[in-house]
């Protein structure tokens, strides 16, 4: 059943969370250590100091809420969505899908590019994972890839479109890609900017050396910057006990990545404003979800993108490789296991293309689909 849906957080618990922030007790730090060791203490300060005294969520709730938003319970689990039609009556359907530690937000910048466009418009559904933001946390196991791509499959169904494309960057590139394995005839194509590290082609050919020297970038970029993700697959509920608790360490923790990972050019706000930042903070502090979103790389890695014989994608697949994206196989390591027919070496952005280079980004999606159709 879809409902309609209005996101509105009860005022107590926007001033709880100013004065959470009010006490924190702040660690030391290393002189001029910057950005080397985690978040950066002076620049989060300066954040969480605009975060109590300037931030506004009611602003992030009337953005969220100017946009169509439902609930559909798929399988006994209530999925949040934006549902956003174009203005165009031929509109191509087109489901997106987030990341960690991104969410929904980020997708808000390409609403206006995807669904007014003449040359090729959308009918823009955009869902929260399960276990992020509005959605419903599940406490049983087995919530992986294959899981939420089945859901999506069936919500799509529900919306009434049996053929459909398909968006992905991140954990939602994973999502997208089994979802055009385990549904093939219903997609109508797969766009990509990321493909996690644990993909594995089935392939009996020899190792090309550009994908050796992926492989030796791969394991010196996982012992220097993946510690995250290694306490996030084996450890989850430890690390959630602090983040839960604490709105400055949550910050903290998910900021980090969007330093490291953006095309800042060395200043996180080059890219992307404090506003937008605090609001997918916020939106991870008020839904408590840390532990249920990271949870998910619990999962993943008991069941990792590893190719079988006959899960070749076939379907059209686009790729936009942003520069300062983090490690990425080479394209003939990712053509062994995908159709790809676009292939696009963006010219800046980084992991979080919708909220750094949305013109950009929406620009290539309207490209690929425009040619396959």
């Amino acid at each position: 059943m879809i409902k309609d849906y209005t996101v509105h957080i009860p005022q107590a618990e926007l001033v709880d969370l100013k004065e959470r922030i009010a006490k924190v007790r702040w660690p030391d730090t290393l002189e001029n250590s910057n950005w080397q060791f985690g978040s950066n203490l002076p620049y989060l300060k300066e954040l969480t100091t605009y975060w109590q005294q300037e931030f506004d969520w009611r602003a992030t709730e009337n953005t969220i809420n100017s946009y169509p938003n439902y609930t559909a319970e798929i399988d006994g689990l209530k999925i949040h969505f934006l549902h956003i039609k174009s203005e165009q009556k031929k509109a191509t359907p087109l489901l997106i899908t987030h990341g960690w530690p991104g969410s929904f937000l980020e997708m808000l910048k390409l609403i206006p590019h995807l669904t007014k466009a003449e040359e090729i418009s959308f009918d823009l559904v955009i869902p929260s994972i399960i276990g992020f933001g509005f959605s419903e946390k599940s406490t049983k196991e087995g919530v992986d890839y294959g899981f939420v791509a089945n859901l999506w499959h069936k919500l799509m169904i529900e919306l009434g479109y049996t053929s459909y494309g398909i968006q992905g960057g991140d954990l939602g590139a994973g999502i997208s890609i089994k979802l055009a394995q385990k549904h093939s005839k219903n997609i109508i194509g797969l766009h990509l900017n990321y493909i996690t590290d644990s993909y594995r082609p089935y392939t009996t050919e020899t190792i090309h050396e550009e994908t050796r020297h992926y492989l030796d970038y791969l394991k010196k970029w996982n012992d220097d910057e993946a510690a995250y993700a290694l306490i996030q697959s084996t450890k989850p509920l430890s690390l959630s006990y602090g983040l839960n608790d604490s709105p400055v360490g949550l910050c903290a923790w998910i900021i980090e990545k969007f330093h490291a990972w953006t095309d800042n050019d060395g200043h996180i706000e080059n890219c992307i404003t404090k506003d937008e930042l605090l609001a997918n903070v916020t939106l991870y502090w008020l839904t408590q979800t840390i532990h249920s979103s990271i949870r998910f790389y619990r999962e993943i890695s008991q069941n990792p993108l590893h190719f079988g014989e006959n899960d070749f994608v076939g379907i059209p697949v686009g790729f936009a490789k942003f520069p300062k994206e983090i490690p990425l196989p080479p394209r003939t390591y990712i053509e062994q296991g995908f159709n790809i027919v676009h292939w696009t070496e963006m010219p800046k952005g980084g992991h979080f293309a919708a909220l750094e280079q949305p013109v950009l980004f929406s620009s290539d999606i309207k490209t690929f689909f425009k040619n396959i159709q």
